[in-house]
């Protein structure tokens, strides 16, 4: 265990640029560093374009809410320099040769980033950036119910647990180990799936009872995370074959240390994570409640 800490500690500072080691048959020459792939910087590039070009059409429009609009672009920034210090950092390349660094870049993207992205409610702002006739042709889309149904709180969290789960299997994470579209697609899922968990369960916080149900759902889901990062923490064998075939990570830890550590970062950080905002909600609903039952209280009266 305590060889299992000083690895954590190790990853925690992992900013080298000199780590010769890589994952396949060019384990020995590559060094591993900060991942400039198109398919990854042009996405990132051109959503933080689209972002900055609707916040200043909005802000010049705006005489009011400007503070509002400059928190919320706050926001946004900050989950977006997340989101690419995990997909361009060198936890990226990182990943290909230990378990626990791929568990940092999976947590990072799913939980701090997604949370903030969300959060941020970059959606008028996103639609701002775009052309007039795009913007017209995407309203009713976004207005659809569909959308809202698919995005309820337990429709989220069970696409999110499913994700988790499917790519956890050990032939499709081996799969995207070994072939970098399929790489980016498992990134794709996560993404889409935790920016999808997050706007449910903060959207859900302004119905009546929809912070509780957010809140149980939260709970719900570090129990599914948490489970599967404690599987992986008491496994005595590797559930992936690309890693056991590198045998030591450039920390020194076994296939087996590795996978265990990359288990506890899930099952502990992530758990706790997904539970303080359980609880962030719970508190919430407990607040809100007085003014709910005034509001009810008083609109009762009204109809008697």
């Amino acid at each position: 265990m305590l060889r299992l800490i000083r690895a954590a500690a190790l990853a925690a500072a992992f900013v080298p640029a000199t780590l010769s080691a890589h994952a396949g048959e060019h384990a020995d020459s590559e060094t591993i560093g900060w991942s400039l792939e198109p398919q990854i910087v042009l996405p990132l590039v051109a959503i933080m374009a689209l972002y900055a070009a609707g916040w200043l059409r909005l802000a010049q429009r705006s005489r009011r809410g400007g503070r509002r609009l400059r928190r919320k672009g706050l926001v946004f920034v900050c989950g977006w320099l997340v989101l690419a210090g995990a997909l361009l950092s060198p936890l990226h390349q990182g990943g290909e040769v230990s378990f626990t660094l791929h568990m940092i870049e999976h947590e990072l993207i799913m939980l701090p980033a997604a949370l903030l992205l969300v959060a941020a409610r970059p959606g008028p702002v996103l639609l701002w950036g775009l052309p007039r006739g795009t913007r017209r042709l995407l309203r009713p889309l976004i207005a659809a119910q569909l959308w809202r149904a698919l995005a309820g709180p337990i429709t989220a969290m069970a696409v999110q647990g499913v994700v988790m789960i499917v790519w956890h299997v050990p032939a499709l994470f081996d799969l995207a180990l070994r072939h970098d579209g399929w790489h980016i697609v498992q990134h794709a899922c996560f993404v889409g799936s935790a920016l999808m968990f997050w706007w449910a369960m903060l959207a859900s916080e302004d119905r009546p009872g929809g912070a509780l149900v957010a809140a149980a759902c939260l709970f719900a889901t570090s129990m599914l995370g948490g489970g599967l990062g404690a599987l992986m923490t008491l496994g005595s064998s590797p559930w992936y074959d690309a890693y056991a075939r590198l045998g030591a990570t450039p920390f020194g830890l076994s296939p087996v240390e590795d996978q265990q550590l990359a288990g506890l970062i899930m099952w502990v950080p992530g758990g706790l994570f997904h539970l303080a905002a359980a609880l962030a909600f719970v508190a919430r609903a407990v607040r809100l409640a007085p003014e709910r039952l005034d509001k009810g209280v008083s609109r009762g009266g009204q109809a008697a």
